[in-house]
């Protein structure tokens, strides 16, 4: 019954701090996840990483097989050289000195002629073949030409050194457009937030600006714990509690308000029905009524089905009620709320209610 003069306090089951305040804070990875910046430089960095891994470590680009005309100057001069060296010394034809001249490719002439004007320390055999090569290459109608690397074995290296290039940036190009997807991805993801302002902050604030209903000056006892809990559209996870505790600090029961059930689909959630609770430790049942929106509780089908969990409650502002137990007493009161709008039937879901809760002891 109302009037006990026992003194029993309130406190919100997340601490007793904000009464029924519900902070949620993301993880610092869950921060990183939600910056675009952060994850396009992260993205960057990792493929210029993997780049130089895979270029400079794993698939290093390498020469070999380069035929003579690929030399620099002075080594193409020392070729000559070792030719004529190889031609006088009667260790090769001249059948396979014109070959290995004719890897020098058009520039074996003018090659040829730097060295007689700079012959070196040459030995006078070596001079002479030069001499013999020169007059006949210059004279030949046509050299014959070996199957050098320049011709074929160069062009099948070259070949499968660019075929293995174009590998390399084959698998770099995949690697950086499944960076770029994961990047979207987690891009895409992150926590939809229009600003650092959730609708569970709103809806505190928006409870903090609520006066209580003052009993006294209505000529009645004042409870002894009132608490004051407002739900926004946006706030899918809804549900506020209190716990109940004794001036000794014994725990007396609780109590609280969620969503009972919702309309429709996709996000955010367009909730019909909220279940107002009240616990008693020292009654073996948890009492329960549920607060309908006017097209749910007109529904004969969902108002029936709802009403398992307890006693179907018409939501209108103005609109009181009460939760008893064997030694608690709890007092609802609609102090407001707002139907949402859309496709769905009217008066269907909720967009805003604040409710008051005054606690007595029986």
């Amino acid at each position: 019954m109302l009037g006990s003069n026992d003194s029993i306090s309130g406190t919100t089951r997340s601490g007793g701090a904000n009464k029924g305040q519900r902070q949620r804070t993301g993880s610092s990875f869950s921060s990183l996840v939600n910056n675009p910046i952060a994850i396009g430089l992260a993205g960057l960095v990792a493929g210029i990483i993997i780049g130089l891994i895979i270029g400079w470590g794993i698939w290093p680009v390498q020469w070999k097989d380069a035929a003579a005309i690929h030399l620099r100057d002075d080594l193409k001069q020392e070729w000559v050289r070792m030719v004529a060296d190889s031609y006088g010394g009667g260790y090769s034809t001249k059948e396979d000195a014109i070959r290995r001249l004719d890897e020098l490719g058009d520039q074996a002439v003018s090659v040829m002629d730097t060295v007689f004007a700079n012959p070196g320390t040459g030995s006078t055999k070596t001079i002479t073949a030069l001499t013999e090569l020169r007059s006949f290459y210059g004279q030949a109608e046509e050299s014959i030409m070996l199957e050098t690397p320049l011709a074929t074995d160069i062009g099948t290296g070259e070949e499968s050194d660019g075929m293995k290039t174009s590998s390399i940036l084959l698998i770099c190009a995949v690697l950086a457009l499944a960076a770029v997807v994961i990047a979207a991805i987690l891009y895409f993801r992150r926590p939809r937030r229009t600003s650092g302002v959730t609708a569970a902050m709103k809806a505190q604030q928006y409870s903090d600006q609520v006066a209580h209903t003052d009993y006294a000056a209505m000529g009645q006892e004042p409870p002894i714990a009132q608490w004051m809990t407002t739900y926004l559209k946006g706030d899918d996870l809804f549900d506020d509690s209190f716990s109940i505790d004794a001036p000794t600090g014994e725990f007396m029961g609780e109590c609280g308000v969620g969503i009972a059930e919702t309309i429709g689909v996709g996000e955010p959630k367009r909730v019909s029905a909220f279940e107002v609770w009240l616990f008693d430790k020292n009654d073996i049942q948890t009492v329960t009524k549920v607060l309908m929106s006017e097209h749910l509780f007109n529904d004969e089908v969902s108002h029936n089905r709802l009403a398992a969990k307890g006693e179907p409650i018409l939501a209108s502002p103005g609109v009181q009620f009460s939760l008893e137990t064997e030694t608690l007493q709890m007092v609802v009161r609609v102090v407001d709320m707002a139907y949402g709008m859309g496709a769905l039937p009217d008066a269907s879901h909720i967009d805003r209610l604040t409710l008051e809760l005054s606690f007595w002891p029986r």
